[in-house]
């Protein structure tokens, strides 16, 4: 099913049950692979693993609106959808900002903390989008929650390579290439969202 369809033939609530065990067992996962990321990229100096972390738990915000929200009227998911797009926005600013900071500083991040914590990670956004697969052509807030673990992923991956990367070239780069490829996505989600949001809103409205 297209954006254009589900929207234009009509949005139903998310369903109360299996929808809403499922988004607590992702919330769980989601903040305690913040916690390990974010110790991890703290003592191996790497912003890619700490702006991986944040987006974890920007992740697990999303899924407390989300749970606050299912049941509720079309208008208040809608705009429960256009915060999160908004977080993420800020998130994707701040990885720029933090992609610069360690730029001018030089920072060489720890390529084995890099890689096997980068596993890790993967290997919980997989259970994740398994888990979300079902639910990603339902309204906004179940897109965009599928779009989170389906974008985190993907940053797993890259995070994996940048750190193959940083141990063969001994330098800082491919950490912040990576940092630079989080913003994007996380700027992407947001578009997505809002545009969708919007549609949504204007349903309500007309």
């Amino acid at each position: 099913m297209t954006l254009k369809e589900n929207c234009c033939t009509g949005v139903t609530a998310p369903p109360m049950g299996a929808y809403r065990r499922v988004l607590w067992v992702v919330l769980v996962i989601n903040f305690a692979m913040f916690s390990v990321e974010m110790s991890a990229g703290v003592w191996g100096n790497s912003v890619a693993l700490q702006a991986d972390a944040l987006d974890f738990l920007g992740d697990s915000a999303t899924y407390i609106i989300t749970l606050a929200v299912l049941g509720m009227s079309l208008r208040w998911r809608a705009e429960a959808a256009m915060l999160k797009g908004l977080a993420m926005t800020g998130f994707g600013l701040w990885v720029a900002g933090a992609t610069v900071y360690h730029l001018a500083h030089g920072t060489v991040p720890d390529f084995a903390v890099m890689w096997s914590i980068g596993l890790l990670a993967l290997a919980a956004n997989v259970i994740l989008a398994g888990l979300l697969f079902r639910h990603r052509d339902g309204d906004i807030n179940m897109r965009s929650v599928w779009l989170c673990s389906r974008n985190d992923a993907i940053a797993n991956i890259a995070v994996v390579f940048a750190a193959s990367s940083v141990w063969v070239t001994g330098t800082g780069w491919p950490d912040l290439a990576f940092a630079a490829v989080i913003a994007g996505l996380g700027l992407t989600s947001w578009a997505q969202i809002i545009q969708q949001a919007r549609i949504e809103l204007r349903m309500v409205t007309a």
